[in-house]
């Protein structure tokens, strides 16, 4: 089990890329994790933090699946007796998605509040996080949605991490990420040619050359799109990606040009094998998103490291959706929310004999060892190497959308494993 953590960090990249632009063995917890280990109840609580860019110029419903993931679970970890007999009290703080903001979020936490840990922080600009680091306090399961749980110590994202974590960004500045992706829909549905859509904007069109490099890493023909930022001419590009019979279509575009670059597919008859789309997309939402593209629609495909939110036939799953339904919509970032939420538990249940402290919840996460939050997460590993690795076998969770079934599952998450290189890039 020691090398299926997959690394996400090139996913993340590409999640904080298309914010922008619309402005990645295991110890299992059982039911007893909601259960009290002492009869009598102390008075005291012991307070976490969520920092959240619930506000941010991208839109308030962008960020906040993890924080109301993680909510969920300590509303209902309560019900149960809390930890220890000590009630969980979580502190919510809106960053705004600016780094002032954030670092606002981080000194009211810390300094104030006295949290012990940070869970499921979710920052369009986390620039608080060398404060964080360097406070010692514990910051799990978060969203990397930049590199900073690549850069430092006592920050565990909901992926794990490899890097040194010495304050420099991954490896000298330089992240990796692998090309399981490409490799699964090359093997398992013999796909060959792929089409890389993007903006004629500089970071769009940065992130689409990495995409096209793994492409052409794992032998694909590849066929680049680029469309106007102010003015795109999306049926354009529809119609060449269907005059060159591609099989794959990737982007670095936001969701409204995701929502018309379908369209505009469903209109010129292009009909591919998969429209592949990240995590943060893996939402209830597809129907309403796409409704005017009813074929696109149901090529649509989502890879992640976590198990999908929409299949009930896993228990983990299902106490995770009786827990949420009362929310408008579910998302797999409110299950990776969860999961964060589960992993403190798990952390400040070791430490409850001697004290649930920042430094004793540190060292737990700091030693952890495959953790897979109830099997919801592909297992999880911190280790820092002093060079990175040139390849790695990375596990995938796969999901297609179809009407009504909603994104059903494609095969075992933990057996969809690939061994594929690494490739460089700068955050």
């Amino acid at each position: 089990m020691r090398r299926r953590r997959r690394s996400r960090a090139a996913e993340t990249a590409a999640a904080a890329l298309l914010l922008l632009l619309s402005a990645a063995c295991g110890s299992r917890l059982p039911e007893s994790d909601f259960e009290q280990t002492t009869a009598a109840p102390r008075a005291s609580v012991i307070r976490v933090g969520v920092i959240t860019s619930t506000t941010s110029p991208v839109g308030g419903s962008a960020f906040t699946g993890p924080r109301d993931g993680a909510v969920a679970w300590f509303d209902r970890l309560d019900a149960r007796g809390g930890i220890d007999g000590r009630r969980v009290e979580v502190r919510l703080c809106d960053d705004g998605g600016s780094g002032v903001g954030n670092n606002a979020c981080v000194h009211r936490l810390l300094d104030e509040d006295k949290v012990v840990a940070l869970v499921a922080t979710t920052s369009l600009d986390y620039a608080g996080a060398p404060r964080v680091s360097h406070a010692g306090v514990p910051d799990i399961g978060g969203q990397p949605i930049g590199p900073a749980y690549d850069t430092w110590p006592h920050l565990y994202g909901v992926y794990g991490s490899l890097a040194p974590r010495d304050g420099t960004p991954g490896w000298d500045g330089r992240l990796y990420g692998g090309t399981e992706v490409y490799r699964y829909f090359r093997r398992e549905h013999g796909a060959r040619t792929a089409a890389v859509v993007s903006y004629n904007q500089p970071a769009s069109a940065s992130y689409a050359r990495l995409v096209e490099r793994g492409l052409k890493a794992e032998g694909y023909k590849v066929v680049s799109e680029q469309v106007d930022f102010a003015l795109p001419n999306f049926r354009a590009a529809a119609a060449d990606l269907k005059a060159e019979g591609a099989d794959l279509v990737f982007d670095a575009l936001d969701t409204h040009g995701n929502a018309r670059l379908c369209e505009a597919m469903d209109e010129v008859g292009a009909r591919v094998t998969a429209k592949v789309t990240n995590v943060q997309n893996w939402t209830s939402t597809v129907p309403e998103d796409y409704k005017d593209s009813p074929a696109c629609r149901n090529a649509l495909w989502v890879t992640g490291s976590s198990r999908n939110h929409d299949d009930p036939s896993d228990p983990a799953v299902r106490e995770f959706r009786e827990a949420t339904k009362d929310l408008p919509t579910h998302s797999q970032w409110q299950l990776e929310g969860w999961a964060a939420a589960r992993w403190f538990t798990r952390a400040a249940r070791s430490c409850a004999a001697s004290g649930i402290t920042r430094a004793c919840v540190d060292d737990f996460m700091d030693h952890s060892e495959g953790f897979d939050a109830g099997g919801l997460l592909i297992p999880v590993r911190f280790e820092r190497l002093t060079e990175p690795p040139r390849t790695r076998r990375t596990c995938l969770s796969v999901a297609r959308w179809q009407d009504g079934r909603g994104w059903v599952t494609q095969g075992d998450m933990n057996h969809t494993c690939f061994d594929v290189p690494q490739l460089a890039y700068t955050p």
